[in-house]
């Protein structure tokens, strides 16, 4: 998202009635898809319940999407680690989930978005999306995060008629480009430790998007291998000479 984001909420299940004065959630409530069958308030999480819950968050977004007149978003920070080894014969796993190419960047039709949410939701999946200023971001424990730039009242009132709770605050996952902080950093092949890293400055949010063939609206956030062939990129813009013979190199981004 290259513009900022002006109004944000939290939209969850959860009443904020709950919550102690730094914002904790007191009550023992279910978290997760992966906890249906369990007892929380004395009842027992069926799949029916837990499908319920799960239909108004979906509805909520596309509701959203409707009253802002969004009709495609871009999939960005994608996480596969759910897909993995998964069960296909688990209730939760939708026939429909197979019918999308997840790809990082990639463009996600008006038809596709519920079936990406369903993923995020049921831990399939991480991922956000976006457009050039309008954001939809799945957190833990079964937080919705959505952004924009103006209010709309229709959207709001109808997340609370799916008796979900809308908070106007920031984000947690939110980061604007101008906290970003981006640098190039080595480490040993295969290892995960970093060996030492060094501040990258004087190369543009466009410039970026371009070596790693990105959307003009991705953020650039994150994790990214550096190659030989866009090396000369970023050598021109740091001190240590790289040596793809010793290291393995990465542009992190964050704040």
């Amino acid at each position: 998202m290259s513009r900022e984001i002006d109004y944000q909420w939290r939209i969850t299940k959860y009443n904020p009635a709950y919550r102690n004065a730094e914002g904790h959630y007191l009550r023992d409530e279910w978290t997760s898809a992966s906890e249906i069958g369990k007892s929380f308030l004395g009842e027992i999480l069926t799949l029916d319940d837990y499908l319920q819950v799960e239909k108004a968050y979906v509805d909520t977004v596309m509701k959203f999407l409707e009253v802002y007149q969004i009709e495609n978003v871009r999939l960005i920070h994608l996480e596969t680690y759910g897909l993995s080894n998964v069960d296909k014969t688990s209730p939760l796993y939708d026939p429909s989930f197979d019918t999308i190419p997840l790809a990082e960047d990639m463009l996600v039709t008006i038809d596709e978005i519920p079936i990406v949410c369903k993923m995020a939701l049921r831990n399939y999946i991480y991922c956000q999306l976006i457009t050039e200023d309008f954001f939809v971001q799945f957190g833990d424990d079964y937080y919705l995060f959505i952004g924009a730039n103006s209010i709309q009242q229709e959207a709001i009132q109808f997340a609370s008629e799916q008796r979900l709770f809308v908070e106007q605050m920031i984000s947690p996952y939110y980061l604007s480009e101008k906290n970003v902080i981006r640098e190039v950093a080595w480490s040993f092949p295969g290892e995960t430790i970093i060996e030492d890293s060094e501040i990258l400055k004087d190369m543009s949010l466009e410039e970026l998007q371009t070596i790693f063939q990105l959307s003009s609206i991705h953020p650039v956030t994150g994790s990214y291998k550096i190659t030989e062939d866009n090396a000369e990129f970023f050598q021109k813009k740091i001190k240590h000479k790289m040596d793809f013979t010793k290291y393995e190199y990465y542009l992190l981004a964050g704040s």
